[in-house]
């Protein structure tokens, strides 16, 4: 069944405009009596059915609430070194599908890509549809939001996770599942900050400046992974231990 974001509260009687309506008239051919989920601005789930619908406006009636979540329980920030080319596309639209919360691009030292100003806005601005996007095929109970670029300095002092985890290739000591673990035992995780490197890596400055932060430097394995696989491999253990991906 097909969902689409309501930005509006919920109410027995919503309407979908925009893109989303056109894509519902003009693209699937939806007629009124056609049932579709909704997720409205305060994050109700529901199945609704078409009551009337032009190619701008889309009017729906709430059938019923939907208590199952689709989200996980610990709220994953990914700040994602900038990747050059169709790269961080990629990384968002996976990020998003496997729970991410948001996603933070990072521009690193030895980032090849460097954006900034209109940009850099622009740039962001199709990151968010394509998060829009995966959110909807994914069944997210909401969109997470790509935010603006930051340098590490930046990105650090924004930030309010209370578990922070680097990882860094030459981290030979501390694995990710041994990091996850003594967090759990120090009173739990619920927001978990994930930092990963562009393709050139994690300079020794950023990585000391991660440390004062708090964050821990922990190993992904013996093998060392592109920009664009790193973080999908690491989201996928701290889900897998943290208990999303089943018991």
């Amino acid at each position: 069944m097909h969902r689409f974001f309501v930005p509006h509260l919920y109410n027995e009687e919503m309407y979908i405009e925009g893109v989303d309506a056109r894509h519902i008239s003009k693209v699937l051919r939806m007629q009124p009596g056609a049932k579709l989920q909704i997720v409205s601005d305060d994050g109700v789930s529901a199945v609704a059915e078409i009551t009337a619908i032009d190619s701008e406006r889309v009017s729906v009636r709430c059938l019923e609430k939907l208590a199952e979540s689709h989200e996980p329980r610990v709220q994953l920030v990914l700040a994602q070194g900038l990747a050059k080319g169709e790269k961080m596309d990629f990384i968002i639209q996976k990020a998003v599908e496997m729970g991410a919360y948001s996603v933070i691009p990072v521009a690193m030292e030895h980032s090849v890509v460097r954006l900034d100003g209109a940009k850099a806005a622009k740039k962001v601005e199709r990151w968010q549809k394509i998060a829009e996007s995966a959110a909807k095929q994914s069944k997210r109970d909401i969109i997470p939001e790509v935010q603006a670029v930051q340098s590490m300095s930046e990105m650090l002092a924004n930030c309010t996770c209370t578990t922070k985890i680097i990882a860094y290739e030459c981290e030979d000591r501390l694995s990710l599942k041994a990091a996850l673990r003594a967090a759990e035992a120090a009173g739990g995780i619920s927001q978990l900050l994930l930092i990963i490197g562009p393709e050139g890596g994690i300079s020794e400055s950023e990585l000391d400046e991660a440390r004062q932060a708090g964050a821990v430097p922990v190993s992904l394995g013996r093998r060392i992974l592109r920009a664009e696989t790193a973080g999908l491999v690491a989201m996928s253990a701290i889900f897998y231990e943290t208990g999303d991906l089943g018991d």
